[in-house]
């Protein structure tokens, strides 16, 4: 795009959040539309039946948890770019399939074709777009950056609630097909402009192509070829691939870290995707109440959504992991006492507990599930562990999805006591074994884990005991845990200066 420094990175951050963007639209879409009239109609099978309406609206993650094992088998070969570009167009053949459906032609059975096909689009775009995010970032802003990314997802679902709630007042064709096309919007753009965006360079590394890794952190860093600033960073991410055992670019799956599971099963998408449903059949509240709390209830989202932006790099990683698990469980604690006597002023107390949960969710677990993995696994395992925990990511939701309104027509409030029992197993988990990544370079996180390895103990220990380093202290512990040999060192900086005497001779 003859775009450098700041700008290149500002437009590598426009296309991953509109990627998010879409991602977050398309989790909202079928919120309003799965319990309408006009839906029901047209498709008989979804009438008041809980089963169909959750499987109906649960096979899209299916077809991201096949995204993401597409990634997890090709990603690395296909690259970053290159993966984004696929998956725009997958996602929007399957708007096309879901829009062109006619009544009494196999209609649902073309629905959930096309929910599938996007949802393929949607899960190679969620597997790869963190992972380049990432890659193109500066530690300082990395965080930051991740978290807009995943905070958008509020926003886009914010945008098709109100859709929804906007559309439920035209004809009935309308109501639900032009939300669903208005998908393309979002997915033209993650289309069309990763054809001019640069390869990730850790990626390229990985592959070999030094050349093109040291164009593409010259132009991110806004800075020339041959700085010192840039061939350090390039001897830095080499010792990191040597260190992890870099062989053309291939990684054993048995190496692989997994997360996001709990972000699933925590309860988020029985709220986001049911909350019309929840009211209706928990609070007794009218078709379009619900639509409208849960457009109000989807502006409280995405508020608290952009909270993640201001505080990430302050408080860290895990001191907002738990602190969302504890406001969450409290809240289904909430949701699920208030709905015990089953009176309808009560019942009021349940909605308040819908509404604090996705504050806190918004706030914590919505962006930081989408940052961890991709910060926390070396470049080996990284393209490939993102995948991983995307798939399982999928995999969660499509059960809790498919699940809730069963659960809801079953067990009514001990569907919330689930939630917050679940939610309360969360917090042990973080506290023991997450280590804070904040502010920490990529190949910086590299350290930590060494640091624990070599003296036996637990990695969050050690990213407490590591003080912030440099470049230049970064290159020195990767010598002292063995990342690269003072030879190796030797022979790149030998190299490098050779490049620089060669240059200034052709001057």
């Amino acid at each position: 795009m003859g775009l450098s420094g700041r700008k290149l990175q500002l437009m590598v951050s426009f296309v991953a959040t509109t990627g998010f963007l879409l991602f977050g639209y398309d989790q909202g879409v079928m919120s309003g539309i799965i319990s309408a009239e006009p839906f029901m109609k047209y498709f008989p099978e979804t009438d008041n039946n809980p089963t169909w309406q959750g499987f109906v609206t649960a096979i899209y993650e299916i077809g991201c948890l096949l995204g993401s094992i597409f990634i997890l088998c090709f990603g690395d070969a296909i690259g970053r770019r290159r993966s984004m570009i696929i998956g725009a167009a997958v996602m929007i053949l399957g708007v096309i399939i879901q829009v062109a459906v006619f009544k009494g032609h196999g209609a649902t059975a073309q629905f959930i074709i096309g929910r599938v096909v996007t949802g393929v689009g949607n899960g190679i775009n969620t597997s790869t777009i963190p992972t380049y995010q990432a890659e193109c970032s500066k530690s300082t802003n990395r965080g930051l950056l991740i978290c807009i990314e995943g905070g958008v997802i509020a926003f886009g679902t914010l945008i098709a609630y109100w859709l929804d709630f906007g559309a439920s007042y035209g004809p009935d064709d309308l109501t639900w097909r032009f939300p669903i096309a208005f998908q393309v919007v979002f997915g033209l753009v993650v289309l069309i402009a990763p054809f001019w965006l640069p390869e990730s360079p850790r990626w390229l590394l990985t592959k070999d192509r030094a050349n093109e890794a040291t164009k593409v952190i010259a132009a991110l860093r806004g800075l020339s070829t041959d700085d010192e600033e840039t061939a350090t960073e390039i001897n830095i991410i080499n010792d990191s691939i040597r260190a992890s055992g870099h062989k053309g670019g291939n990684t054993p799956f048995s190496a692989l870290l997994l997360s996001q599971i709990m972000q699933q099963i925590g309860g988020c998408n029985a709220v986001i995707y049911f909350f019309p449903l929840l009211f209706e059949n928990s609070i007794n509240q009218t078709h379009q109440m619900s639509l409208l709390l849960g457009g109000v209830n989807m502006i409280v989202y995405a508020i608290f959504a952009t909270t993640s932006w201001f505080i990430i790099e302050r408080a860290g990683r895990r001191k907002l992991f738990l602190i969302g698990t504890v406001g969450q469980c409290l809240s289904m604690v909430l949701v699920f006492a208030c709905l015990l006597p089953g009176t309808g002023s009560a019942a009021k107390g349940a909605a308040v507990g819908l509404f604090t949960y996705i504050a806190f969710f918004g706030a914590t677990w919505l962006p930081l599930p989408w940052l961890y993995p991709a910060e926390i696994n070396p470049i080996k395992t990284r393209a490939k562990a993102n995948a991983v925990s995307t798939c399982f990511n999928w995999l969660f939701n499509f059960a809790v999805v498919m699940i809730t309104p069963v659960m809801i027509d079953n067990i009514g409030w001990g569907t919330y006591l689930v939630f917050a029992v679940i939610n309360a197993c969360f917090f042990p988990i973080i506290y023991f074994f997450y280590p804070e990544t904040k502010k920490r370079s990529l190949e910086e996180i590299d350290i930590i884990f060494a640091k624990g390895f070599c003296e036996n103990i637990s990695y969050v220990k050690a990213s407490q005991n590591l003080p912030y380093l440099d470049d230049a202290a970064i290159d020195a512990k990767a010598r002292e845990y063995g990342f690269t040999s003072d030879d190796d060192a030797a022979g790149q900086h030998e190299a490098h200066d050779e490049e620089k005497d060669g240059a200034a001779v052709m001057a």
